[in-house]
């Protein structure tokens, strides 16, 4: 029996299932779970934080990924476009936490706006209402424009450090926008091989793309570690533990990455292997939110 809508079969609604609820049981347990026996305090409304920016996340992700991908399609039908719901989703979510900054803080929204992170959280909502209003006009590539902004002002806000701010600006803009572009570009090649039934010449101008993105990734992401965390904290703080489930992901999607490479070369079906990275890629994406959220490790170096 075969269900009505994108969910297709019962065994894929059940798998949709499964994973929102898993989403949810990371998002809203995974600081805690990351935290204990380490001694830190504990960060208020970290679960609702945590899927707040995972929203904010996945809104990027896919409208930047849309972008890029409906150059590389080419000619030919392309999918339905997700760009406005994924800003107006990721500016939704930017409101949400700039609410929830002001119920955790205990001080009003005029004051909140004064603050750095208000003001930032501010920018980013702006950015993303703006991408939406282009996404949705008869030049949805403007939208490349706000949606940079909102790239800067989430890399400023996870960077307050008075140690070399600018570095750590630089290099989470670099991986933020790297990350987006992986997993949304992909989603978005993906849904125009569904909906085309074929088309190996998409796959293989993601897969040029791809591997200029996954090196400025593995290069920031490594520098970034190596500027936030201690090795001694490896194990002893959430940073570092979020951080090793991380790393474990990405090396799983690095290995899935080459296997659909390997088979695209060789004439095989790479579509499957890709379907599996663009899986793992979400669960990457769902971590990574929550290392924005639990404490940065770095007062404990000497």
């Amino acid at each position: 029996m075969t269900l009505p809508g994108p969910l297709g079969t019962p065994s894929r609604l059940t798998a949709a299932v499964l994973a929102a609820v898993a989403v949810l049981a990371v998002a809203l347990l995974g600081a805690g779970l990351a935290q204990t026996g380490t001694g830190e305090l504990r960060i208020p409304a970290a679960g609702t934080t945590t899927l707040l920016r995972l929203l904010v996340l996945a809104g990027l992700a896919v409208h930047a990924g849309e972008l890029v991908g409906h150059r590389l399609a080419g000619e030919g039908p392309r999918p339905r476009a997700l760009s406005v719901p994924a800003a107006l989703l990721a500016a939704a979510a930017s409101a949400g936490l700039l609410l929830l900054l002001a119920a955790v803080s205990g001080l009003s929204l005029p004051v909140v706006y004064g603050l750095r992170e208000g003001r930032l959280l501010l920018v980013t909502a702006n950015a993303f209402t703006l991408a939406a209003l282009c996404a949705a006009s008869r030049r949805p590539a403007l939208a490349a424009a706000p949606l940079a902004v909102a790239v800067a002002a989430e890399a400023m806000r996870a960077h307050p450090e008075a140690y070399s701010p600018a570095v750590g600006v630089g290099l989470t803009v670099v991986h933020l926008t790297g990350a987006s572009l992986w997993f949304g570009t992909l989603l978005y090649v993906l849904r125009t091989l569904r909906l085309r039934r074929g088309g190996r010449e998409v796959l293989v101008r993601y897969a040029r793309m791809a591997a200029c993105v996954y090196a400025a990734l593995a290069v920031t992401g490594t520098v970034s570690t190596l500027r936030r965390l201690p090795l001694d904290a490896v194990l002893t703080t959430a940073y570092g533990r979020v951080l090793l489930v991380k790393l474990v992901l990405f090396g799983g999607v690095s290995l899935l990455a080459l296997v659909a490479r390997s088979r695209m070369v060789s004439g095989g079906d790479a579509e499957a292997p890709a379907r599996t990275e663009v899986a793992v890629l979400a669960a990457v994406m769902v971590v990574s939110a929550l290392l924005t959220v639990v404490p940065d490790p770095h007062w404990i170096a000497p």
